[in-house]
């Protein structure tokens, strides 16, 4: 039996972390595919039905990555989201050197798994998608 790889969706809306999340990943033999923001992230959902989702949290608005969380976690399970409601999600931020805000994954408010600060570190990255991948075998 082949093992089929890993489907990572970026949601983020600048090209240049997309592609430095892109090399990182694909160079460790990750599917990766990309959203420019969170409604296109959103319709990505579906299409691909990623096995992890790195969302950025400020886009079109500060807190777009925040509300993207929320929908796609949304309790209902008539929510057109439910069955991927189970998709770990690692937030990637810059909030914390930007703004006052201070946070972290909270099942009600923050439906989040991970978070890694930008600008990315490869290592952390890789070590946090494969820490969420195998939790999500499990």
């Amino acid at each position: 039996m082949t093992k089929t790889q890993p489907k990572i969706l970026v949601i983020d809306d600048d090209p240049d972390v997309v592609e430095a999340i892109r090399l990182t990943l694909e160079a460790k033999k990750y599917k990766v595919y990309s959203a420019s923001s969170g409604s296109a992230g959103l319709k990505r959902v579906k299409d691909v039905n990623p096995d992890l989702i790195i969302l950025d949290v400020m886009m079109d608005t500060t807190t777009e990555g925040f509300q993207l969380s929320l929908q796609l976690r949304n309790p209902d399970p008539k929510s057109e989201y439910a069955q991927y409601a189970h998709i770990p999600i690692l937030l990637l931020t810059a909030i914390h050197k930007t703004t006052p805000l201070r946070f972290g994954p909270d099942a009600d408010y923050l439906p989040v798994d991970e978070f890694v600060e930008k600008p990315v570190q490869p290592a952390a990255l890789l070590e946090k998608v494969k820490k969420l991948l195998a939790k999500k075998a499990k």
